[in-house]
């Protein structure tokens, strides 16, 4: 499945600047970050399960936000991108780094 995750953090304190560092990294993981504080993820149920479950345990429920978008498949149909898109189709072949 396709989800989107979008997240703000506050960064007001040091700790906050670490929960975001964290979050960061844990989208990372799992997706691709195709704005600042948005990734794609292509997830099964149970990497989705896993994924949240980090983030729960990252985030300040009382001052940060956190919101996970199940995407419609066909994204193509579905998603519309204008601007720069820096999201990498992994799915049409090998990536070369």
């Amino acid at each position: 499945m396709d989800v989107l995750v979008a997240y703000d953090v506050a960064t007001e304190s040091s700790a906050g600047r670490r929960r975001l560092r964290r979050v960061a990294q844990a989208c990372q993981a799992y997706g691709q970050r195709v704005q600042k504080s948005v990734f794609e993820c292509a997830l099964t149920e149970a990497q989705l399960e896993r994924l949240m479950q980090r983030l729960l345990a990252e985030i300040d429920q009382t001052e940060d936000s956190l919101r996970v978008y199940r995407l419609v498949e066909p994204r193509e149909r579905n998603v519309r991108v204008y601007g720069i898109d820096h999201r990498i189709d992994l799915a049409t072949g090998p990536l070369i780094v």
